[in-house]
């Protein structure tokens, strides 16, 4: 019996990854050919959505896993501008080094992981009301380092963030000149984390234990296994991870302002749903989550190649796909309890 529900779970979750995958193909596809002329079928334009997300993507990995054990961390937008704001105080005001300002953004999301961890975990706090807190003081905490933008200009930092990676492929101008299409060192930190994420929680007691303790939390805790210990061990590894998306966001922009990374929880969040990451828990997987970033990412692209449309756009057409994958997952989740 036990086989025959594990079965069926993994096909309900394999058939929402497809959706996803499938979903993503068909609207890149529909831009190569709407926007040839545009430039949207040159292999840099898809390399683009890894470069302007790769932050965006090592905190949905993130997400997702706490989002597997039934929680909500809706903090991450105003951490990372905390870590943003941090970094370039540092090092800017108190010319610390770019090596040291990478603790500093570590450091920072882990501590908002183990404080968070700690009042979900073990007082029992709503998850939802913890983060809301954490949004709020860490909007607040980054307001008062400095109401006014910072802009980075120290050298390494800078080397960091302009670094590109040639490929041996590109495309030819319109002068016939070959330009070899290029990633930064962002992209492959962001990648090397969804590779992570897949490893620990298919391959890994730990992650057993997340899908377990998301599931049906009551039958984790009479199967023996500390509910608690995991629930705060993914809320730190989500804070590190987004201490970390949260630097690299910083190399995208090299600034820290008030006002940076806002909606970027709501990014993450409908990120991995429509990767498949249920809102109950139990279900997740950080490849999904990463074709939700790039689904987020070609809708940004579309609309800004398209040219006439409000960049409000893109949050319709997040909403509408968002409402379409929840009513799926509600559909499926129903029909696996009628079956069992």
């Amino acid at each position: 019996m036990k086989s025959l529900n594990d079965k069926k779970h993994m096909s309900g979750t394999t058939f929402l990854l497809i959706i996803t995958i499938g979903l993503f193909v068909i609207m890149y596809a529909a831009g190569m050919i709407a926007f040839a002329e545009g430039g949207f079928a040159k292999p840099q334009m898809f390399l683009n959505l890894f470069i302007s997300n790769a932050g965006l993507i090592v905190i949905a990995c993130g997400l997702t896993l706490v989002m597997i054990t039934g929680g909500i961390d809706i903090s991450v937008g105003s951490v990372t501008a905390l870590v943003c704001m941090a970094v370039a105080y540092q090092m800017e005001v108190k010319h610390m080094s770019a090596y040291g300002a990478i603790f500093i953004a570590l450091g920072i999301g882990l501590l908002f992981g183990i404080v968070q961890g700690f009042l979900v975990a073990y007082l029992d706090i709503q998850p939802f009301i913890v983060t809301l807190a954490g949004l709020f003081l860490g909007r607040g905490l980054t307001s008062l380092i400095s109401t006014e933008m910072i802009s980075i200009k120290n050298e390494v930092f800078l080397s960091w963030a302009k670094y590109k990676i040639f490929l041996p492929f590109g495309s030819v101008n319109k002068k016939g000149i070959f330009q070899p299409a290029y990633i930064y060192p962002t992209v492959i930190i962001a990648l090397l984390v969804v590779v992570m994420m897949v490893i620990i929680l298919r391959y890994t007691k730990f992650g057993r234990r997340v899908y377990a303790v998301g599931g049906n939390q009551q039958s984790a805790m009479m199967m023996g296994l500390n509910v608690r210990r995991t629930k705060m061990q993914a809320y730190v590894l989500n804070g590190f991870l987004v201490g970390l998306g949260g630097f690299l966001f910083g190399l995208n922009s090299c600034a820290g302002f008030v006002e940076q990374a806002k909606w970027l929880e709501m990014d993450a969040i409908s990120s991995a749903v429509i990767g498949g990451t249920l809102l109950t828990g139990g279900v997740g997987n950080p490849i999904g989550t990463l074709f939700g970033v790039l689904i987020k990412g070609t809708i940004s692209s579309l609309i800004t190649t398209q040219g006439t449309l409000s960049s409000w756009w893109v949050r319709i057409a997040l909403s509408a796909l968002l409402c379409f994958f929840i009513v799926l997952q509600s559909i499926i989740v129903s029909r696996n309890r009628k079956t069992r």
